[in-house]
């Protein structure tokens, strides 16, 4: 009786181990994610950079919007947009974006190492 539960017990965290490394992703840290609807922040999470707060809510409030913007850094910063918001849109919260903010504190944080 034991054996069998120890062989389905085992079984299954092979099943959840397989389903983690499949559909894990190549995501990096999350830096922050914000999301909209209808125009408004309805609710967030992380540090987001103040004045890019401030240009994204007034635009996604102009829009109507209703996505999620999320920033990750694996190596770099990537802006991440939802997909149901236009490549035109899309292209102009990307230009909001201080992409250099996150570069300047790679080359500080280099500098204090080296």
């Amino acid at each position: 009786m034991t054996e069998t539960v120890f062989k389905i017990l085992f079984i299954a965290v092979l099943f959840f181990l397989a389903y983690k490394l499949i559909f894990s992703g190549k995501r990096g840290l999350t830096l922050f994610e914000m999301h909209f609807k209808q125009g408004r922040l309805n609710k967030h999470k992380g540090k987001i950079p103040e004045k890019f707060e401030r240009e994204c809510r007034a635009f996604a409030k102009e829009h109507k919007l209703t996505c999620t913007v999320r920033a990750e850094k694996n190596n770099q910063v990537r802006l991440h947009v939802s997909a149901n918001v236009g490549d035109n849109l899309t292209q102009q919260i990307r230009n909001i974006f201080p992409f250099e903010y996150y570069d300047q504190k790679h080359i500080d944080n280099s500098k204090l190492k080296g």
